[in-house]
């Protein structure tokens, strides 16, 4: 499993990328573990994030069902996705989406710094 924090510093998260691998259901586990560990680092109410199943192309293998890992992402404030490193398969659409997420943020600060003056 895979945690990546978008931010200059681990103490500041701005937005965070959680991977499992659909094939380790201890994968899949640990993402409360990380997703804790990184809200604790936070003082955002709101931190975007996504949560990236990853491996999808090992169908046979597969332990953690799309509906199980994608009612975890709502109920953590995450959005959902499936991926294929090997094959390629939206491989680019978390990190679009979280790009997406930034922006909005940005803008939102922007607006909140510009209502000061």
């Amino acid at each position: 499993m895979y945690t990546i924090l978008l931010s200059c510093q681990w103490d500041q998260p701005s937005a965070l990328c959680l991977v499992f691998d659909v094939t380790s259901e201890t994968s899949f586990t640990d993402c409360s573990r990380w997703l804790q560990r990184v809200k604790s680092k936070t003082m955002s109410p709101h931190l975007p994030g996504v949560l990236v199943a990853n491996k999808t192309d090992l169908t046979g293998r597969r332990v953690v069902e799309k509906n199980q890992a994608e009612e975890w992402a709502v109920s953590h404030g995450l959005e959902y996705f499936e991926t294929s490193a090997k094959e390629l398969e939206n491989y680019d659409q978390p990190f679009r989406a979280l790009a997406k997420a930034l922006h909005r943020l940005y803008q939102d600060r922007a607006e909140g710094f510009r209502n000061l003056l």
